[in-house]
């Protein structure tokens, strides 16, 4: 029997919720079949930093790679959703107990899955991988990381920093993920932003289809 692949991308709309300072989310129909035009034609405004999407070394490395230069398979594989028990940050400790290997990919179930994406208010006290858990994930040798909020990094502390650790050590982000009906475990990934040239980001579209045992 086949699985059936899971969408874990969060739907873009007019008036999601997105990173305070960034712009506001506008999707707007300019031609309209109601309307009497031959076709419906609709335009986006954004930030290429909202819903689900990838960040390149470029958003924080002035000679980093954009993500039209990611290698496809960096985000198509085999990956490990771990649940996170800590409400606050992920931390070296509990990612200790997991044996996480070399060239993995590795998405992050907090309990911001079940509360932040609920509301198109932001949510200031997201779960975020803290700069000593991204040293741990660089030693580690993962390839890429996912996390289920609007950044890997947190909005009070260790933002910038945690950013700069992954995308330094060529670790592929993966932010605003919809874990929320996802178990930990092993699957299969497809994850890829769409291709703008030169982009510190893009949205992304990211699908999980379970490793049966």
């Amino acid at each position: 029997m086949t699985t059936q692949w899971i969408d874990i991308s969060v739907p873009l709309r007019s008036g999601m919720v997105h990173w305070p300072g960034d712009p506001d989310v506008t999707i707007q129909r300019v031609f309209d079949l109601e309307r009497g035009d031959p076709c419906n034609v609709s335009t986006v405004s954004m930030s290429l930093h909202v819903g689900t999407h990838m960040d390149a070394p470029l958003h924080y490395l002035p000679n980093g790679l954009s993500l039209d230069r990611m290698p496809p398979d960096a985000t198509i594989g085999p990956c490990t959703v771990i649940e996170i028990a800590n409400p606050v940050s992920i931390t070296r400790e509990e990612l200790e107990a997991h044996s996480i290997e070399s060239g993995s990919r590795v998405l992050f179930k907090t309990r911001s899955a079940s509360r932040c994406w609920s509301s198109d208010q932001f949510e200031e006290d997201f779960v975020y991988i803290s700069t000593d858990a991204a040293h741990y994930l660089v030693g580690c040798g993962v390839r890429a990381v996912g996390i289920d909020y609007l950044s890997v990094g947190g909005y009070r502390e260790d933002g910038d920093e945690t950013h700069r650790i992954l995308l330094g050590a060529g670790i592929w982000i993966i932010e605003g993920l919809n874990l929320v009906n996802i178990q930990p475990g092993r699957y299969e990934l497809i994850c890829l932003p769409i291709k703008v040239e030169g982009s510190d980001g893009a949205p992304a579209r990211a699908l999980l289809r379970p490793i049966m045992l």
